[in-house]
């Protein structure tokens, strides 16, 4: 019988994101403008977007539709 092992988070997923977000900056700073670079830029944009949603989703003011 298989045992499903338990996974303890020592990061929120708001730190996560910012961690990715910076390193994924960081990496496409040691790059020449080209095809890697813009994706790795694109890739950091995403995460501050979903960083965006996620606080918004948390924010006291939301409300429930009625």
């Amino acid at each position: 019988m298989l045992t499903r092992r338990s996974l303890r988070r020592t990061k929120t997923a708001h730190q996560q994101l910012a961690d990715e977000i910076a390193q994924l900056r960081e990496e496409a700073a040691t790059l020449a403008p080209g095809r890697r670079r813009d994706m790795l830029l694109r890739r950091a944009r995403q995460d501050e977007t979903a960083m965006r949603i996620e606080a918004w989703l948390l924010s006291p003011g939301l409300r429930a539709p009625t």
